[in-house]
């Protein structure tokens, strides 16, 4: 089995992969000792990988090593499985570039694009040869819903609701619904242009905040499996065996 850790912009989140199968996960602010003893102690864990979009993960993965268990640190210099046209790889986030690999391992021979939806919204495409082509970011739910707030005199700070109105009543629902729609009608244009361009085309949603879109948003996929568990796994596949893990 091996521990997937992804240090993301505002969570960290632990999975436990068997067979390209997540068959436990957990999630907390900062990396955390304790859960990974936790799941040291249920599951025989044979190697990990660990990736950050904060930065270094070099202290995560010295704890990872120092439990017993062998250790690679994703970085833009980790050779992955896949072909890529990205102009600076140095800078492209760890878990793109790992959704763009879990794409191809979720949706084989196919078009695909990866929308992630947490403090960024990113729309990442990989074509069907299994490159990967780019994609967008824009400001996430969260991070929209504040800068409304923060940025204006007195607007207050919503959060997503499950209403699927157009329009709000009140000041409040106006910034729900529009947040919200807003955010749809982007992602919606994407699907619709790349449609015109690649009928076999996959749509993978995953992140938090995907659960409020995937509804309104017809023909796409919710990933049982989140693409970045399953790409690092893959990428901890094609780099090493244990015996080749620092």
């Amino acid at each position: 089995m091996n521990l997937i850790v992804d240090i993301g912009n505002s969570r960290v989140k632990l999975a436990v992969m068997d067979g390209g199968r997540c068959v436990a996960e957990r999630g907390s602010e900062y990396f955390s000792a304790a859960v990974l003893g936790e799941l040291a102690a249920v599951f025989p864990l044979r190697r990990a990988i660990v990736s950050s979009t904060r930065g270094s993960a070099a202290d995560a993965a010295a704890a990872v090593r120092a439990s017993g268990i062998p250790c690679l640190e994703f970085t833009p210099q980790t050779p992955v499985p896949i072909a890529s046209d990205y102009l600076t790889p140095e800078t492209l986030g760890r878990d793109r570039l790992a959704a763009a690999v879990g794409a191809t391992v979720l949706c084989p021979g196919r078009s695909v694009l990866v929308v992630d939806c947490g403090t960024a919204v990113t729309v990442d495409f990989v074509s069907a040869d299994g490159t990967f082509r780019g994609g967008s970011i824009s400001p996430g739910l969260q991070t929209r819903f504040r800068a409304l707030h923060e940025f204006t005199a007195s607007l207050p700070l919503c959060a997503a609701s499950d209403s699927e109105e157009l329009f709000g009543r009140s000041t409040r629902q106006a910034i729900e619904q529009g947040v919200l729609n807003s955010l749809v009608f982007e992602i919606e244009g994407y699907i619709a242009r790349m449609r015109q361009k690649f009928d076999d085309l996959c749509v993978i949603f995953t992140g938090g905040d995907a659960k409020y879109l995937t509804k309104r948003i017809k023909n796409t996929i919710f990933a049982d499996c989140n693409p970045v568990f399953c790409g690092l796994d893959r990428i901890l596949e094609f780099n090493a065996s244990e015996e080749d893990l620092p």
